[in-house]
């Protein structure tokens, strides 16, 4: 019985292998602070989404 000298071909491998390239990230102001953040995503800085607050967001404390 003979046995196939490899498991995938090159192209075939470089076809599975063309789906795992790293996309760009893409980002939006936001309208309250002007920080770049992700689009459709409440901003971590000031907490706003779409204009509303939706998150609180704490004071960070000053070292002295």
């Amino acid at each position: 019985m003979s046995v196939p000298k490899k498991r995938r071909t090159p192209g075939s491998t470089g076809r599975r292998r063309s789906h795992h390239a790293l996309a760009t990230v893409t980002l939006t102001k936001c309208a309250q602070c002007g920080r770049s953040i992700r689009p459709h995503t409440a901003c971590m800085f000031c907490g706003t989404y779409k204009g509303k607050e939706v998150i609180k967001i704490k004071e960070k404390k000053k070292k002295e």
